[in-house]
């Protein structure tokens, strides 16, 4: 986990994922994850940080949140707030690894203010479908999120991957170097900050220290997540690919690169 946590809560929290990822391939793994986090009175940091890893391992495994729940698991209200936000954070989630940024804003739009108010993971989440699509109108959406997360690490990746998709918003590369560093160690020992700071670093032309933290990255990266792994190994090729067609187009203009 990554929210800061006594033990024991960490211990309780952890269980309640592992019982979710043991029972992924059945239909019923969102309500024992809910229930669960219901029984733990848990606050929305420990929801998204529990929902977002069993999301991905659901997403893996072919028996996603979005398979199971349905869109008015986000929209509606319920008199149980804390399973509902559970199942919030699970089809949102699902939603963004999906990259379908229009679904997630439109089902966002008809979420209360209010709710929005006590959740700012799903604020962000919120964000990251409007950033994705390039729309300066979510940096204001993200100003919001910054100020009421504290620096909340998952809130915190779910900005940066929305920056990162917004290929076409204005000081894009700055922004992704800039909420890297608001991450713990400024993202030096998580392999998917570097991954995003690589990718900031190749857009500014600095290639060798690109070529550092996408090195690391590697380092870095966990087994077993082959899909995570293609794609940091395609940002090193994209690295070197720029840094070399930089390196033929100065020498064939006869420029020595600083």
């Amino acid at each position: 986990m990554t929210h800061a946590l006594g033990p024991e809560r960490a211990a309780a929290l952890t269980r309640a994922a592992a019982d979710a990822i043991e029972a992924i391939t059945d239909s019923e793994w969102p309500v024992l994850l809910a229930e669960a986090l219901r029984e733990l009175e848990a606050t929305w940091q420990e929801s998204a940080e529990v929902c977002t890893d069993v999301a991905w391992r659901a997403r893996a495994a072919q028996n996603s949140a979005l398979v199971l729940l349905t869109p008015e698991h986000v929209t509606d209200s319920s008199p149980d707030p804390v399973m509902w936000r559970t199942y919030r954070h699970l089809y949102l989630s699902a939603l963004r690894y999906d990259f379908r940024c229009r679904t997630i804003e439109s089902l966002m739009n008809k979420v209360p203010v209010s709710m929005l108010n006590e959740d700012p993971y799903s604020e962000a989440l919120y964000a990251f479908s409007r950033l994705g699509q390039s729309r300066p109108d979510g940096l204001a959406v993200m100003d919001r999120v910054l100020v009421a997360a504290s620096a909340h690490p998952k809130t915190l990746h779910v900005l940066l991957h929305g920056v990162w998709l917004g290929s076409l918003l204005p000081g894009r590369a700055p922004m992704l170097l800039a909420l890297v560093g608001l991450l713990p160690e400024g993202g030096l020992s998580d392999p998917i900050a570097l991954f995003r700071m690589a990718s900031a670093r190749r857009s500014l032309g600095h290639y060798p220290e690109a070529l550092t933290a996408i090195s690391h990255a590697l380092e870095l990266l966990p087994p077993g997540d082959p899909a995570v792994h293609a794609d940091v190994v395609r940002e090193h090729a994209l690295i070197t690919t720029a840094r070399d067609l930089t390196q033929h187009a100065l020498t064939s203009r006869n420029i020595t690169p600083s």
